[in-house]
């Protein structure tokens, strides 16, 4: 299923190159605008098509898939250096974008792939060439998916990004292995957009069954599915990490293996932290973990169970792994095949509403910022509102964020100066946080933030769970409690945990959790909250959402700009001059001149070039 991405060798690039054999020209007097065409080749291609396939035990149905398959293919990179990753969008009648989770785009500002905040999407038939620039310290596991409608159920796979100096990774392990989830559903995307957005709601549906790495079988509220089950082949004697990625769409993933209790947490979401030993990992959509599994000496059979269980939805669904022992003097034969076992091995533990939360320790944290410069308080409350007569939407600060709001992405508005205003800080600061004119929060560059995401009672009475996740910028997790945020006692608690060498680990995604399950509460009851805390240093227009695909196509989702609008607005000249960046002008057009198709080569934008740095170097060629 998975491979590394061969730099230049790959069978979708032949007809990347023969589709523009237009030759084009680089632009005169050293400016960074570049034509992107036969003699131009990207370090990686994705290609996105949408066919007819059966996952699981399901029968067939339309499917986004990625080089052919989902997950798509594995891409390795390495931090410090800047790759160029060619996407092509073949579907025929759907916009596309991808998003490289977990990393910061702020170098490059019209490839983070979120199509309502800073990048027209890429038309149908058209391609798009996105600039990938990794910092040194950030080296970890993150994963690519499209942003837009349902596509990401599908239209995803593993992003590792490598150490530049290896001698610099902190733990020691023999191989590493990638465990990629993924939901199934019984709908096309189709559907379940139309469902979801529709008076009244339709609902998706519930998790028909949970993947690893394209594979699965167990049962779905009850009912059995007898599919194949994915394989991780180890050898005895040996330490692997373990990188779990949260590609699901709905689910709040609880798992464990089968007589494998001894793992160790080193990593999450992108960052290092100090050894955490667990005997099961629960994992929401858009999260990442590394952990560290040795295996047995002498095992007392060749198979074991990995279980994945759904978790904090009205029905269970159970899928199931192999854990497999082989040796190069006895290996496995490929062609062998399991299926799900008449009996489930492992009791898993319910919902841990704490999970990691307090223990789990950032490996480095002398940036950590302390209580002391915090210089604000931003709450964002997500609230489920039924509109009278109309759809079901999710409201942050009583706003949802939707494709019928902004009409144009936000930071294309910014520059075209046409539509959207520059967010004010002084209407945010009357309103919580949030310009109701713009529907952004505004922060400025240096400010160290505390934002804390409050979890409320529906209008209905109930409550769900939600994973939320930050673009731009990582950030310091505060933690997570019942009722409303105390900073008082949070920092108190935090302090009495750093007399013990334990800090708040830095992430991107962490999980908002509901406290009485399914009970009635008062609709707007505020119960339960997630807090962060970061200084602001990426300038731009960022997108934080729960990451539950559902929930953002209802409206979940909100705007940060980062910035004042010179620090934001970079590209473009100053007032009343005409020294805005070359090229631009093609990021601000929907299908303009930054894309490519058969009949033209894109010209771009090289952000990183800006900088004074090599960043198209022999060595990447």
């Amino acid at each position: 299923m998975y491979f590394k991405m061969a730099l230049f060798h790959n069978r979708f690039l032949a007809l990347a190159l023969l589709m523009l054999g237009v030759i084009g020209t680089v632009s005169a007097n050293n400016t960074p605008c570049v034509t992107h065409d036969a003699n131009f080749t990207p370090d990686a291609v994705l290609v996105v098509t949408s066919k007819n396939i059966s996952q699981s035990c399901y029968p067939a149905k339309e499917t986004v898939v990625v080089n052919g398959t989902t997950p798509g293919p594995e891409l390795r990179i390495t931090e410090g250096k800047t790759y160029w990753i060619r996407v092509y969008n073949n579907m025929p009648d759907q916009n596309l974008t991808v998003h490289w989770h977990g990393l910061s785009q702020a170098l490059s500002p019209f490839a983070d792939g979120t199509p309502l905040a800073s990048q027209w999407p890429i038309p149908p038939l058209h391609f798009f060439d996105y600039e990938i620039n990794v910092p040194i310290g950030m080296a970890g596991t993150y994963f690519y998916h499209s942003h837009v409608g349902f596509q990401a159920v599908s239209a995803s796979g593993p992003l590792i990004v490598e150490e530049q100096d290896k001698t610099t990774i902190p733990y020691r392990y023999d191989e590493e292995k990638i465990v990629f989830l993924q939901d199934v559903f019984t709908k096309n995307d189709s559907a379940v957009v139309k469902g979801l957005l529709g008076t009244p709601l339709s609902w998706s549906g519930e998790t028909a069954m949970v993947l690893m790495n394209g594979k699965g079988g167990g049962s779905a509220n009850g009912t059995a599915c007898n599919a194949s089950l994915g394989i991780i082949d180890v050898e005895p004697g040996k330490t692997y990490r373990f990188r779990f990625i949260g590609g699901t769409a709905l689910t709040f993933v609880s798992l464990g293996i089968e007589d494998h209790d001894d793992l160790v947490v080193i990593e999450a979401d992108g960052s290092y932290t100090k050894p955490l030993n667990t005997t099961y990992l629960q994992i929401a959509t858009g999260q990442r973990y590394s952990l560290l599994l040795t295996t047995k000496f002498a095992p007392s059979k060749s198979e074991y169970t990995i279980q994945l269980e759904s978790r904090e939805r009205s029905t269970l669904t159970r899928g199931f792994a192999i854990l497999r022992y082989s040796t190069p003097e006895k290996p496995c034969p490929p062609e062998q095949k399991f299926y799900p076992p008449v009996k489930a091995p492992l009791t898993l533990p319910n919902t841990t509403l704490d999970f990691l939360d307090y223990s789990l320790s950032s490996l480095h944290y002398e940036h950590y910022p302390k209580p002391e410069e915090v210089t604000r308080r931003v709450t964002i409350t997500v609230h489920q509102s039924v509109l009278s007569g109309g759809p079901t939407i999710w409201v942050q600060n009583s706003y949802p964020w939707q494709d019928t709001f902004p009409q144009e992405p936000y930071l294309v508005s910014l520059y075209r100066n046409d539509g959207a205003k520059f967010p004010s800080m002084e209407r945010a600061l009357a309103n919580n946080g949030i310009d109701p004119v713009t529907r952004a929060f505004p922060a400025q560059i240096g400010e160290v933030l505390e934002v804390v995401v409050q979890n409320t009672g529906a209008d209905s009475g109930g409550q769900d769970v939600h994973p939320f996740h930050q673009h731009g910028q990582h950030y310091w997790d505060l933690g997570s409690g019942n009722g409303t945020y105390d900073h008082v006692a949070n920092d108190a608690l935090w302090a009495e945990k750093e007399k013990l060498g334990i800090y708040p680990p830095v992430r991107d995604t962490s999980m908002l959790y509901r406290y009485r399950g399914s009970a009635v509460i008062g609709n707007g009851t505020a119960q339960g909250w997630r807090a962060w805390r970061y200084r602001a240093e990426q300038p731009g227009v960022w997108m934080v959402h729960c990451h539950i695909l559902q929930h953002m196509i209802m409206g979940m989702q909100t705007l940060w700009v980062i910035g004042n609008s010179s620090e934001v607005l970079t590209l473009r000249g100053g007032e009343g001059d005409d020294t805005g960046v070359e090229g631009l002008d093609g990021y601000l057009t929907y299908g303009g001149s930054v894309m490519g198709n058969e009949t033209h080569a894109p010209q771009v934008v090289h952000f990183k070039d800006n900088e004074g740095s090599d960043a198209w170097t022999d060595e990447q060629r």
